[in-house]
Protein backbone atom coordinates (compact mmCIF):
# COMPACT_ATOMS: atom_id res chain seq x y z
CA UNK A 1 0.00 0.00 0.00
CA UNK A 2 0.78 3.44 -0.74
CA UNK A 3 2.10 5.51 2.67
CA UNK A 4 3.53 8.46 1.48
CA UNK A 5 3.14 10.82 -1.56
CA UNK A 6 5.92 13.63 -1.53
CA UNK A 7 5.71 16.06 -4.88
CA UNK A 8 7.68 19.28 -5.46
CA UNK A 9 7.20 22.11 -8.47
CA UNK A 10 4.04 20.18 -10.17
CA UNK A 11 1.51 22.62 -11.13
CA UNK A 12 0.57 24.73 -8.64
CA UNK A 13 2.88 22.73 -5.89
CA UNK A 14 5.84 24.90 -5.82
CA UNK A 15 7.18 23.92 -2.54
CA UNK A 16 7.09 20.09 -1.93
CA UNK A 17 4.05 18.80 -0.25
CA UNK A 18 3.41 15.75 1.50
CA UNK A 19 0.87 13.25 1.85
CA UNK A 20 1.06 11.15 4.71
CA UNK A 21 -1.39 8.24 4.96
CA UNK A 22 1.78 6.20 7.45
CA UNK A 23 0.14 8.31 10.85
CA UNK A 24 -3.16 7.12 11.84
CA UNK A 25 -4.40 8.57 15.13
CA UNK A 26 -5.05 6.12 18.37
CA UNK A 27 -9.29 6.30 17.19
CA UNK A 28 -11.20 3.65 18.58
CA UNK A 29 -13.92 4.16 16.27
CA UNK A 30 -14.04 3.48 12.23
CA UNK A 31 -10.93 1.41 12.57
CA UNK A 32 -11.90 -0.14 9.22
CA UNK A 33 -10.41 2.64 7.42
CA UNK A 34 -7.29 1.65 8.99
CA UNK A 35 -5.01 -0.70 7.13
CA UNK A 36 -4.50 -3.71 9.98
CA UNK A 37 -1.42 -4.83 8.15
CA UNK A 38 0.03 -2.09 7.37
CA UNK A 39 -0.84 0.44 9.70
CA UNK A 40 -1.85 3.22 7.23
CA UNK A 41 -4.90 5.25 6.28
CA UNK A 42 -7.07 3.70 3.66
CA UNK A 43 -9.87 5.69 2.96
CA UNK A 44 -9.24 10.09 2.69
CA UNK A 45 -11.51 12.65 1.45
CA UNK A 46 -9.90 16.30 0.62
CA UNK A 47 -11.04 19.83 0.84
CA UNK A 48 -9.88 22.88 -0.41
CA UNK A 49 -10.77 25.86 -2.16
CA UNK A 50 -10.78 26.38 -6.09
CA UNK A 51 -7.18 26.63 -7.18
CA UNK A 52 -6.10 24.96 -3.88
CA UNK A 53 -4.81 21.96 -5.96
CA UNK A 54 -7.35 18.80 -5.24
CA UNK A 55 -7.27 17.98 -9.07
CA UNK A 56 -3.37 18.52 -9.14
CA UNK A 57 -2.75 16.17 -6.34
CA UNK A 58 -4.59 13.67 -8.28
CA UNK A 59 -2.35 14.26 -11.38
CA UNK A 60 0.59 14.43 -9.40
CA UNK A 61 0.37 11.07 -7.68
CA UNK A 62 -0.92 9.43 -10.91
CA UNK A 63 1.78 11.00 -13.05
CA UNK A 64 3.60 7.30 -12.25
CA UNK A 65 1.21 5.69 -14.21
CA UNK A 66 2.78 8.26 -17.51
CA UNK A 67 5.74 6.19 -17.65
CA UNK A 68 5.89 2.49 -15.90
CA UNK A 69 2.39 1.06 -17.49
CA UNK A 70 1.22 1.10 -20.76
CA UNK A 71 -2.81 2.06 -19.52
CA UNK A 72 -4.56 5.14 -20.06
CA UNK A 73 -3.36 8.60 -19.76
CA UNK A 74 -5.19 11.80 -19.93
CA UNK A 75 -1.77 13.42 -21.70
CA UNK A 76 -3.65 16.79 -22.28
CA UNK A 77 -3.76 17.62 -18.20
CA UNK A 78 -0.03 17.20 -18.45
CA UNK A 79 0.83 19.56 -20.61
CA UNK A 80 1.49 22.14 -18.39
CA UNK A 81 3.86 20.47 -15.66
CA UNK A 82 5.92 22.21 -13.85
CA UNK A 83 5.06 25.14 -11.88
CA UNK A 84 5.18 28.77 -13.75
CA UNK A 85 6.18 30.73 -10.84
CA UNK A 86 9.44 28.73 -10.63
CA UNK A 87 12.24 29.15 -12.85
CA UNK A 88 13.76 25.54 -12.60
CA UNK A 89 11.76 22.65 -14.69
CA UNK A 90 12.72 19.85 -12.45
CA UNK A 91 10.17 18.06 -11.09
CA UNK A 92 10.62 15.66 -8.23
CA UNK A 93 8.22 12.63 -7.18
CA UNK A 94 8.53 10.11 -4.02
CA UNK A 95 6.31 7.47 -3.10
CA UNK A 96 6.70 5.12 -0.40
CA UNK A 97 4.69 1.52 0.09
CA UNK A 98 4.60 -0.55 2.39
CA UNK A 99 4.14 -4.67 1.00
CA UNK A 100 4.00 -7.27 3.25
CA UNK A 101 7.06 -6.55 5.99
CA UNK A 102 9.00 -4.51 3.42
CA UNK A 103 9.35 -1.03 2.49
CA UNK A 104 9.74 0.90 -0.78
CA UNK A 105 10.57 3.97 -2.10
CA UNK A 106 10.44 4.93 -5.55
CA UNK A 107 12.30 8.74 -6.23
CA UNK A 108 11.97 10.03 -10.05
CA UNK A 109 12.39 13.04 -11.52
CA UNK A 110 11.09 14.66 -14.48
CA UNK A 111 10.94 18.12 -17.13
CA UNK A 112 7.73 16.92 -18.47
CA UNK A 113 5.33 13.92 -18.64
CA UNK A 114 7.37 12.12 -20.81
CA UNK A 115 11.01 13.39 -19.89
CA UNK A 116 12.74 11.38 -17.05
CA UNK A 117 15.97 12.75 -15.70
CA UNK A 118 16.24 9.63 -12.76
CA UNK A 119 14.97 7.19 -11.32
CA UNK A 120 15.67 4.84 -8.21
CA UNK A 121 14.40 2.32 -6.02
CA UNK A 122 15.60 1.58 -2.46
CA UNK A 123 14.03 -1.29 -1.22
CA UNK A 124 14.67 -1.95 2.62
CA UNK A 125 16.91 0.66 2.59
CA UNK A 126 18.78 -1.02 -0.46
CA UNK A 127 19.13 1.24 -3.70
CA UNK A 128 18.68 -1.73 -6.10
CA UNK A 129 17.41 0.28 -8.91
CA UNK A 130 19.53 4.20 -10.07
CA UNK A 131 19.48 5.54 -13.33
CA UNK A 132 20.34 8.77 -14.43
CA UNK A 133 19.24 10.26 -17.97
CA UNK A 134 21.99 13.14 -18.12
CA UNK A 135 24.58 10.64 -17.71
CA UNK A 136 23.16 8.00 -19.10
CA UNK A 137 24.30 5.97 -16.13
CA UNK A 138 23.05 3.70 -13.41
CA UNK A 139 21.82 0.19 -13.21
CA UNK A 140 19.77 -2.89 -11.32
CA UNK A 141 21.29 -5.32 -8.95
CA UNK A 142 17.89 -6.64 -8.56
CA UNK A 143 18.89 -10.35 -8.93
CA UNK A 144 18.20 -11.83 -12.61
CA UNK A 145 18.59 -7.90 -14.00
CA UNK A 146 22.37 -7.01 -13.07
CA UNK A 147 23.38 -8.37 -16.92
CA UNK A 148 21.16 -5.75 -18.48
CA UNK A 149 22.28 -3.01 -20.40
CA UNK A 150 20.62 0.31 -18.83
CA UNK A 151 22.38 2.69 -20.97
CA UNK A 152 22.52 0.75 -24.35
CA UNK A 153 20.67 3.56 -26.08
CA UNK A 154 21.11 7.43 -24.62
CA UNK A 155 18.17 8.98 -26.41
CA UNK A 156 16.05 6.26 -25.11
CA UNK A 157 13.32 7.88 -22.38
CA UNK A 158 11.63 4.47 -21.64
CA UNK A 159 11.67 4.13 -17.88
CA UNK A 160 14.33 1.64 -17.08
CA UNK A 161 12.60 0.97 -14.01
CA UNK A 162 9.19 -0.03 -16.51
CA UNK A 163 12.33 -1.73 -18.47
CA UNK A 164 13.09 -4.50 -16.20
CA UNK A 165 9.43 -4.81 -15.08
CA UNK A 166 8.95 -5.74 -19.01
CA UNK A 167 12.02 -7.85 -20.23
CA UNK A 168 14.04 -9.19 -16.81
CA UNK A 169 14.03 -12.93 -15.81
CA UNK A 170 13.94 -12.38 -11.75
CA UNK A 171 14.73 -14.20 -9.75
CA UNK A 172 12.22 -15.63 -7.04
CA UNK A 173 13.33 -14.10 -3.45
CA UNK A 174 11.88 -11.29 -1.30
CA UNK A 175 13.57 -8.46 -2.61
CA UNK A 176 12.20 -9.08 -6.24
CA UNK A 177 8.76 -10.15 -4.97
CA UNK A 178 8.63 -7.11 -3.33
CA UNK A 179 9.40 -4.81 -6.64
CA UNK A 180 7.01 -7.01 -8.93
CA UNK A 181 4.14 -6.36 -6.18
CA UNK A 182 5.20 -2.90 -6.26
CA UNK A 183 4.78 -2.92 -10.61
CA UNK A 184 1.17 -4.99 -10.07
CA UNK A 185 0.22 -2.06 -7.74
CA UNK A 186 0.76 1.33 -10.15
CA UNK A 187 -1.09 -1.12 -12.44
CA UNK A 188 -3.86 -1.14 -10.77
CA UNK A 189 -4.48 2.38 -10.30
CA UNK A 190 -7.80 4.17 -11.20
CA UNK A 191 -8.41 7.65 -11.65
CA UNK A 192 -11.96 8.99 -12.92
CA UNK A 193 -13.87 12.11 -12.84
CA UNK A 194 -17.49 12.15 -11.94
CA UNK A 195 -19.02 12.83 -15.18
CA UNK A 196 -16.78 11.86 -17.95
CA UNK A 197 -17.01 8.13 -18.89
CA UNK A 198 -13.96 8.98 -21.51
CA UNK A 199 -11.80 10.86 -18.81
CA UNK A 200 -9.90 8.37 -16.47
CA UNK A 201 -6.64 7.44 -15.91
CA UNK A 202 -4.83 3.77 -15.07
CA UNK A 203 -5.85 0.74 -14.64
CA UNK A 204 -6.64 -0.24 -18.50
CA UNK A 205 -5.83 0.58 -22.11
CA UNK A 206 -8.75 1.99 -24.28
CA UNK A 207 -12.58 2.97 -23.44
CA UNK A 208 -15.65 1.28 -23.82
CA UNK A 209 -18.82 2.52 -23.64
CA UNK A 210 -20.78 2.09 -19.89
CA UNK A 211 -23.47 0.40 -21.13
CA UNK A 212 -21.21 -2.37 -22.83
CA UNK A 213 -18.98 -2.66 -19.55
CA UNK A 214 -22.05 -3.05 -17.58
CA UNK A 215 -23.91 -6.04 -19.55
CA UNK A 216 -21.01 -7.81 -20.58
CA UNK A 217 -19.89 -8.11 -16.84
CA UNK A 218 -23.09 -9.40 -16.54
CA UNK A 219 -24.12 -6.62 -14.05
CA UNK A 220 -27.69 -5.56 -15.41
CA UNK A 221 -29.84 -6.54 -13.16
CA UNK A 222 -27.65 -5.70 -9.59
CA UNK A 223 -27.79 -2.21 -11.56
CA UNK A 224 -31.14 -1.61 -11.76
CA UNK A 225 -30.91 -2.75 -7.90
CA UNK A 226 -28.70 -0.89 -7.04
CA UNK A 227 -30.42 2.62 -8.67
CA UNK A 228 -33.44 1.60 -7.07
CA UNK A 229 -31.87 1.03 -3.17
CA UNK A 230 -30.68 4.80 -4.23
CA UNK A 231 -34.39 6.27 -5.43
CA UNK A 232 -34.41 5.45 -9.17
CA UNK A 233 -36.73 3.12 -10.18
CA UNK A 234 -36.20 2.22 -13.86
CA UNK A 235 -36.92 -1.38 -15.45
CA UNK A 236 -33.92 -1.83 -16.96
CA UNK A 237 -33.52 -4.21 -20.40
CA UNK A 238 -30.64 -4.64 -22.41
CA UNK A 239 -31.02 -4.01 -26.53
CA UNK A 240 -28.64 -3.71 -29.50
CA UNK A 241 -28.21 -0.48 -31.29
CA UNK A 242 -27.39 -0.06 -34.88
CA UNK A 243 -23.82 -0.98 -34.65
CA UNK A 244 -24.19 -4.37 -32.93
CA UNK A 245 -23.17 -3.27 -29.56
CA UNK A 246 -25.29 -3.74 -26.11
CA UNK A 247 -27.05 -0.79 -24.78
CA UNK A 248 -28.99 0.02 -21.67
CA UNK A 249 -32.42 0.77 -21.89
CA UNK A 250 -35.36 2.00 -19.95
CA UNK A 251 -38.72 -0.79 -20.32
CA UNK A 252 -41.67 2.31 -20.09
CA UNK A 253 -45.28 1.31 -20.10
CA UNK A 254 -45.67 2.92 -23.66
CA UNK A 255 -42.26 2.00 -25.30
CA UNK A 256 -38.37 2.15 -24.26
CA UNK A 257 -35.78 4.71 -24.31
CA UNK A 258 -31.60 4.52 -24.25
CA UNK A 259 -31.14 4.68 -20.65
CA UNK A 260 -28.75 7.58 -21.01
CA UNK A 261 -31.54 9.64 -23.33
CA UNK A 262 -33.86 9.14 -19.88
CA UNK A 263 -30.87 9.57 -17.03
CA UNK A 264 -30.79 13.15 -15.46
CA UNK A 265 -27.17 14.39 -15.12
CA UNK A 266 -27.04 12.81 -11.37
CA UNK A 267 -28.27 9.48 -12.52
CA UNK A 268 -25.77 9.27 -15.42
CA UNK A 269 -22.90 10.41 -12.76
CA UNK A 270 -24.23 7.57 -10.54
CA UNK A 271 -24.11 5.24 -13.71
CA UNK A 272 -20.67 5.94 -13.99
CA UNK A 273 -20.01 5.16 -10.29
CA UNK A 274 -21.39 1.78 -10.34
CA UNK A 275 -19.49 1.17 -13.42
CA UNK A 276 -16.30 1.36 -11.82
CA UNK A 277 -17.14 0.31 -8.55
CA UNK A 278 -17.89 -2.89 -10.24
CA UNK A 279 -14.23 -3.20 -11.06
CA UNK A 280 -12.62 -1.32 -7.77
CA UNK A 281 -11.70 -4.97 -6.19
CA UNK A 282 -9.37 -5.27 -8.79
CA UNK A 283 -7.69 -1.85 -8.23
CA UNK A 284 -4.87 -0.49 -5.51
CA UNK A 285 -5.26 2.92 -5.28
CA UNK A 286 -9.07 4.72 -6.77
CA UNK A 287 -8.55 8.27 -6.63
CA UNK A 288 -12.58 10.36 -7.95
CA UNK A 289 -12.19 13.75 -8.15
CA UNK A 290 -15.00 16.01 -7.16
CA UNK A 291 -16.79 12.46 -6.72
CA UNK A 292 -20.14 13.91 -5.58
CA UNK A 293 -20.22 16.78 -7.78
CA UNK A 294 -24.05 16.29 -9.41
CA UNK A 295 -25.18 13.81 -6.03
CA UNK A 296 -27.85 15.01 -2.98
CA UNK A 297 -25.48 14.76 0.20
CA UNK A 298 -27.59 11.79 1.29
CA UNK A 299 -26.55 9.74 -1.57
CA UNK A 300 -22.92 11.16 -1.76
CA UNK A 301 -23.15 9.73 1.89
CA UNK A 302 -24.42 6.37 0.72
CA UNK A 303 -21.22 6.54 -1.60
CA UNK A 304 -18.84 6.91 0.73
CA UNK A 305 -20.03 4.23 2.85
CA UNK A 306 -19.32 1.71 -0.25
CA UNK A 307 -16.38 3.41 -0.74
CA UNK A 308 -15.54 2.46 2.55
CA UNK A 309 -16.61 -1.10 2.63
CA UNK A 310 -13.67 -1.90 0.22
CA UNK A 311 -10.88 -3.32 2.21
CA UNK A 312 -7.98 -4.14 -0.14
CA UNK A 313 -8.27 -0.52 -2.28
CA UNK A 314 -6.96 2.50 -1.04
CA UNK A 315 -9.31 5.23 -2.08
CA UNK A 316 -9.28 8.92 -2.01
CA UNK A 317 -11.88 11.36 -2.79
CA UNK A 318 -11.95 15.06 -3.55
CA UNK A 319 -14.93 17.51 -2.48
CA UNK A 320 -16.44 20.81 -1.65
CA UNK A 321 -19.41 18.46 0.45
CA UNK A 322 -18.92 19.65 4.06
CA UNK A 323 -21.86 17.46 5.15
CA UNK A 324 -19.40 14.15 4.05
CA UNK A 325 -17.04 15.65 6.91
CA UNK A 326 -18.42 13.81 9.61
CA UNK A 327 -16.82 11.08 12.18
CA UNK A 328 -20.38 8.61 11.52
CA UNK A 329 -18.32 8.11 7.93
CA UNK A 330 -14.61 8.33 8.48
CA UNK A 331 -12.43 10.23 11.42
CA UNK A 332 -10.73 13.36 11.39
CA UNK A 333 -7.21 11.22 10.59
CA UNK A 334 -9.45 10.44 7.30
CA UNK A 335 -10.26 14.07 6.02
CA UNK A 336 -7.40 16.16 4.29
CA UNK A 337 -7.08 19.97 3.70
CA UNK A 338 -5.24 21.18 0.89
CA UNK A 339 -3.33 24.46 0.24
CA UNK A 340 -0.87 25.08 -2.22
CA UNK A 341 2.06 24.29 0.12
CA UNK A 342 0.72 21.48 2.63
CA UNK A 343 -1.56 18.76 3.15
CA UNK A 344 -2.67 18.01 6.46
CA UNK A 345 -5.51 16.03 7.79
CA UNK A 346 -8.20 17.69 10.51
CA UNK A 347 -6.41 15.66 12.99
CA UNK A 348 -2.76 17.56 12.92
CA UNK A 349 -4.94 21.16 11.63
CA UNK A 350 -5.49 21.61 15.39
CA UNK A 351 -4.23 21.80 19.03
CA UNK A 352 -7.65 20.34 19.96
CA UNK A 353 -7.86 16.71 20.83
CA UNK A 354 -10.72 15.44 18.34
CA UNK A 355 -13.13 12.86 19.95
CA UNK A 356 -16.02 10.94 18.26
CA UNK A 357 -18.80 13.62 19.37
CA UNK A 358 -17.17 16.72 17.98
CA UNK A 359 -18.82 17.94 14.98
CA UNK A 360 -16.19 18.12 12.44
CA UNK A 361 -18.26 20.21 9.74
CA UNK A 362 -19.33 22.99 12.38
CA UNK A 363 -15.51 23.39 13.30
CA UNK A 364 -14.55 23.53 10.02
CA UNK A 365 -16.81 26.24 9.03
CA UNK A 366 -16.38 27.97 12.11
CA UNK A 367 -12.54 28.27 11.09
CA UNK A 368 -11.00 25.84 13.78
CA UNK A 369 -8.85 23.90 11.15
CA UNK A 370 -5.91 25.77 9.81
CA UNK A 371 -4.38 24.49 6.35
CA UNK A 372 -0.88 26.44 6.74
CA UNK A 373 1.46 25.46 9.55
Amino acid sequence: MLIRFEVENFKNFQNRIILDFSRPSSYEFNQEVISQKYGCITKGIAYGPNGSGKSNLGLALFDIVTHLTDNNVISERYILYSCLNNKKKKVSFKYTFRFDDSELVYEYAKQSMRQLLSERITIDGRVVLDFDYGSNDGGSVLKGSENLNLSANKNDQISRVKYVIGTALLEDNKENRVFLKFADWVNHMLLFYSLDSRRYEGFSVGTESISKGIIEKGKLSDFENFLRKNGIGYSLVERMDGKGEPQIYCKMLYGEVDFFELASTGTSSLALFYYWYIQMEKASFVFIDEFDAFYHFELAQVMVQLLRGMKETQVFLTTHNTDLMSNDLLRPDCYFLIGSDRIVSLTDATDKELRKAHNLQKMYKAGAFHEKG
